[in-house]
């Protein structure tokens, strides 16, 4: 990536156009965060629901006080300790930042990615004092992108038309979403984690010495914390390790074109398969790619192996249950259809 190709996504970013970039996590579809019509240009080309707030990516050493009505202690330790990285911390909304970016809520949704690209189109854009609202770069509800061409497939249109610069970073070495903790109502509530990843809640409780509790009805909404999210075109259902390779054979016996991901040593029978790490870190940078692999290969049901269910895999766990959401009963209608 040219210091010139920068430069130029930058300008773009001041000039009100969207400009997708990579971040640790994923690929973010980026606009002036103070721009409310680009902001809305996000939300048009996802198909995003407008109350589905959006997060704020700042530079390194970015002024916390511009973003937020009142920097917590916790925010600011929390900074130090995992920025640049895939932590996302919710905050009272300054009064001056648009509405735009939170969904309508008095709350906004910062972070500060790790990606050498993310870093420095960040420091460039409006001299590294402006803030880059950017969701994942792909259809809202669909899986997200973890490389540049993953972001083209998604916006075939818009990226011919030239409305959509695309900065190619190379693979996301984390592979899901960061982590997201309010801290918006820490007097009533503590820290809450809204949205688990990388950065795990023991983590986050080692450098502010409280435990997030999980999500209350009246947590701030943040992004990619739906029921369904997340999700192929195929359906996606979950299986235990015993019972994966008869289903296989059995799916496979009646003509169903189904496909596995899969992280044992397993002797299976599909249309499609991959084989994943057997450890988290490894697992979370290769489930994307593999979702939007199985889309490819044109199969009817999607079969994942239970991962572990252990704190490390929560952040996947999550993605997954929110992938499968509302395909329940979906392998015996295979199996009795």
């Amino acid at each position: 990536m040219t210091e010139q190709a920068i430069l130029d996504a930058a300008a773009r970013l001041e000039a009100g156009a969207l400009v997708a970039f990579p971040t640790e996590t994923v690929y973010g579809l980026g606009a002036d965060a103070e721009n409310p019509a680009a902001v809305a240009a996000i939300y048009a080309a996802k198909g995003r629901p407008q109350d589905h707030p959006v997060i704020v990516h700042v530079a390194p050493g970015a002024d916390l006080g511009y973003w937020a009505a009142e920097v917590p202690d916790e925010a600011r330790r929390l900074a130090q300790a995992f920025w640049p990285g895939p932590l996302t911390m919710i905050v009272r909304r300054n009064a001056h930042i648009p509405d735009a970016v939170s969904g309508g809520q008095d709350t906004v949704g910062i972070r500060c990615p790790s990606h050498p690209v993310a870093m420095a189109l960040l420091a460039a854009f409006k001299g590294g004092r402006g803030g880059v609202a950017a969701p994942s770069a792909n259809k809202f509800g669909n899986v997200s992108p973890t490389t540049a061409q993953h972001v083209q497939d998604e916006f075939t249109e818009e990226f011919g038309a030239g409305k959509i610069t695309v900065l190619d970073g190379g693979a996301s070495q984390v592979g899901i979403e960061s982590t997201i903790v309010d801290l918006s109502r820490l007097a009533t509530h503590g820290p809450v984690l809204l949205r688990p990843g990388h950065i795990s809640a023991a983590d986050i409780a080692a450098v502010i010495g409280a435990m997030p509790a999980a999500p209350d009805a009246a947590a701030p909404r943040a992004s990619g914390t739906l029921e369904s999210h997340y999700a192929p075109k195929a359906p996606v259902a979950m299986a235990d390790t015993a019972r994966l390779p008869g289903l296989l054979r059995t799916l496979a016996g009646r003509g169903r074109r189904a496909a596995v991901i899969r992280y044992s040593p397993l002797l299976v029978q599909a249309t499609a398969q991959e084989l994943l790490p057997n450890d988290p870190a490894g697992y979370a940078f290769g489930l994307y790619a593999a979702l939007r692999m199985m889309d490819r290969a044109d199969v009817e049901l999607i079969l994942v192996e239970t991962p572990p269910q252990d704190d490390t895999w929560l952040g996947i766990n999550d993605r997954l249950r929110r992938a499968a959401f509302g395909s329940a009963g979906i392998i015996d209608r295979f199996l009795t259809g």
